[in-house]
């Protein structure tokens, strides 16, 4: 799916109102850990999903659109917009967005860097308020980040999917209706349900290497709480094994971002002689890497401290808002 997100609209009007099954739309995921993989979505799956998030939501609302149209979470915003019948509006800035809107119920899909910097911005927060709902996903959702939204009267719900379930498909821990979620033996999230892809786009070796007996195995690590809420750990690949010590680069990153001098943070690994790979902190405030050590050391063990650290004016983001995994290992030195 390629253009404008006018040009983009269109297009789904067309494709929603065919007769019969018609072709997939085709979305390229976002490459932020590899290579962008094109994924084939039915119309059935894209209905399935955009039907479910509005029932979940409370019902059919006007959506913002600040998100590039021909990702998933983006398309997802226009589609759903069709389904409910409501014209969506386009504004990179929120502010003015919301002050678009006329809708009753509305809705905005972000992620949550921009989460992060829009409420540091009064006028923004006021804007955020006024939604019904802010559906936050695309990367892990803080605590802290939760806090301050709520803190701040922004009805927060954090979503967890992918390209290859047509999006957010379980939301603040419960999956959608129709969708099921187990954690494998090998800690691997795997989802079953309506919303699934078909495949990827001429890639059928790939397809069978996640998609059997109708469940999709994810790249993400989870587990399910006592009241069966899904907990997302992080990705299976951003385990870091350093010095034969298997490190967690999403909880060592999230601690780090606790700490009071630091405003963003990402964990990576890189090639190293001697530890086989290296822990490295990349973080946006004011940090050494003493300091990051004893921070992460004082609620990990010790063997997950960092052993580089990098400072950044800002973490580098993809085009759709996603941190730039590959860009982090080029500055720390991977």
């Amino acid at each position: 799916m390629r253009g404008t997100a006018a040009e983009v609209l269109e297009l789904l009007r067309a494709w929603d109102a065919e007769p019969g099954e018609p072709e997939p739309v085709v979305v390229e995921t976002s490459g932020s850990t590899g290579e962008p993989k094109r994924v084939r979505l039915s119309r059935a799956a894209m209905r399935a999903s955009a039907d479910a998030t509005l029932r979940r939501l409370g019902g059919p609302g006007q959506w913002l659109l600040n998100l590039p149209p021909t990702y998933v979470a983006g398309l997802q915003v226009l589609y759903r917009s069709i389904r409910a019948g409501t014209e969506p509006v386009v504004a990179d800035d929120v502010r003015a967005g919301a002050a678009a809107l006329t809708g009753e119920r509305r809705y905005v899909s972000l992620v949550p860097t921009q989460l992060h910097r829009l409420l540091d911005d009064p006028d923004a927060v006021a804007a955020l308020r006024s939604f019904s709902t802010v559906l936050v996903g695309g990367a892990a959702v803080p605590a802290s980040l939760r806090t301050r939204a709520a803190d701040a009267g922004v009805a927060v719900v954090a979503t967890y999917g992918m390209s290859e379930t047509c999006g957010g498909c379980v939301y603040d821990g419960v999956p959608l209706d129709g969708v099921a979620v187990v954690v494998g033996a090998d800690g691997r999230i795997r989802l079953r349900g309506p919303v699934l892809f078909d495949g990827y786009d001429g890639r059928a070796d790939l397809t069978a290497t996640v998609l059997d007996g109708g469940w999709f195995t994810t790249a993400d690590l989870g587990r399910l709480d006592h009241d069966g809420r899904l907990q997302v750990l992080g990705r299976a690949d951003d385990v870091i094994v350093s010095g034969g010590v298997n490190v967690p680069g999403p909880a060592v990153a999230a601690r780090l971002r606790a700490h009071p001098a630091v405003r963003a943070a990402e964990v990576v690994g890189v090639p190293d002689d001697e530890w086989g790979q290296r822990v490295v902190a990349c973080v946006v405030g004011a940090l050494s890497l003493a300091d990051a050590r004893d921070w992460v050391g004082a609620e990990h063990p010790r063997s997950w401290a960092p052993r580089d650290l990098v400072v950044l004016d800002a973490v580098p983001l993809l085009p759709n808002g996603k941190t730039d995994r590959r860009a982090l290992r080029e500055r720390a030195g991977g």
